[in-house]
C-alpha cells in the first residue's frame, strides 16, 4: 500500500550516494542477468603481461583490478569526479596511472583520451563513450579494442513507463555502425555479437535509484516530478510481484590492422 513513508523511503534511494560502478545496492530488487559472454574473460584471453593496457571509464576499477594486470602498465581514465577521487585513493598507491578526462555540464565523457599516438596494445571500454578516432589514434598497430555496450533499446519499457511523452529514436549506438566505422578505417572485426534479456524490478525503490544513477536514460527524473508513474509501478509490483524490461548488451573486439 502506498503511503508516506513509501514515499519517503524513494527520496531516499533518489540521494542514495553513488561511487564506483557498484550496484550491490539493489541486489535482490533489480534482477538483471549477465549477458551470454564474459567481458573479463574474453579482455584477460587477449592480454599479454607485457601490454600496455588503458581501461576506458574504469568506474572504481572494480573490473580492472579483476583482470590482475600488472600495474605499471595499467592505464585508467575516469571523468566522473567522486569516481576519479575514490581511484586516485585505491589505484594511483598500486602503480596504476589514474587520468582525468573532460566533463561538461550535463554529462562525463572519455571521449579524448590525452596520450601520445600509438600508445596503447590493448583499450578496453565497459559501458563508457567513447571516439573510435581517439581509440585509433592512440592505439598501437595490431592492438585490440574490445568494448562491452549498454544497447539502445536498453530498458526502453522503463522509459516508457516514466515519461509519457518518450518516442524511441533510431540511434547511431548500434553494434552494426561501430563495425562498419572499424572495417572502414582498417580494423579486423573479431568479434561483435549482441543480445537481450528480461529485467525484472522487484521494488521501485531499485528502479528510482537506477533513473538517478542513470541519468542519460531518464532525465528531469525525480520523485517529485513522477510520483504518479511511481505509484503505477508500485501497483504492478503488488499485483504481479515486479515489473519487467529488456536489457540490450553488445560487445566488439577488433583488432587495428595495416591500412
Amino acid at each position: 500500500m502506498l503511503n508516506d513513508e513509501l514515499i519517503k523511503q524513494w527520496e531516499k534511494e533518489e540521494n542514495h550516494a553513488f561511487q564506483g560502478w557498484d550496484f550491490s545496492h539493489i541486489d535482490g530488487r533489480w534482477d538483471e542477468p549477465d549477458p551470454p559472454w564474459s567481458y573479463t574473460e574474453i579482455v584477460k584471453s587477449h592480454l599479454k603481461d607485457t601490454d600496455i593496457l588503458l581501461d576506458m571509464g574504469t568506474g572504481g576499477g572494480e573490473i580492472l583490478l579483476s583482470l590482475n594486470h600488472p600495474y605499471t602498465n595499467t592505464y585508467a581514465t575516469e571523468a566522473y569526479l567522486p569516481n576519479y577521487e575514490l581511484c586516485k585513493k585505491t589505484l594511483s598507491p598500486l602503480g596504476i596511472t589514474v587520468v582525468q578526462t573532460q566533463t561538461d555540464e550535463d554529462f562525463n565523457t572519455d571521449d579524448k583520451l590525452p596520450f601520445e599516438d600509438d600508445f596503447f596494445d590493448i583499450i578496453i571500454n565497459r559501458h563508457e563513450s567513447f571516439d573510435l578516432a581517439e581509440v585509433n589514434r592512440t592505439l598501437k598497430q595490431g592492438g585490440y579494442f574490445i568494448t562491452q555496450q549498454v544497447g539502445s533499446k536498453n530498458t526502453v519499457e522503463l522509459m516508457q513507463r516514466l515519461n509519457d511523452d518518450f518516442v524511441y529514436h533510431i540511434s547511431t549506438h548500434e553494434m552494426s555502425n561501430y563495425v562498419n566505422i572499424l572495417s572502414n578505417i582498417g580494423f579486423q572485426i573479431d568479434m561483435a555479437e549482441e543480445a537481450t534479456y528480461p529485467i525484472k524490478v522487484y521494488d521501485v525503490g531499485a528502479l528510482v535509484f537506477m533513473a538517478k544513477v542513470i541519468a542519460w536514460e531518464y532525465p528531469g527524473f525525480s520523485v517529485k516530478t513522477h510520483l504518479e508513474e511511481l505509484i503505477d509501478c508500485q501497483k504492478e509490483i503488488e499485483e504481479k510481484g515486479y515489473i519487467e524490461a529488456t536489457a540490450h548488451r553488445f560487445i566488439i573486439v577488433a583488432r587495428k590492422m595495416q591500412l
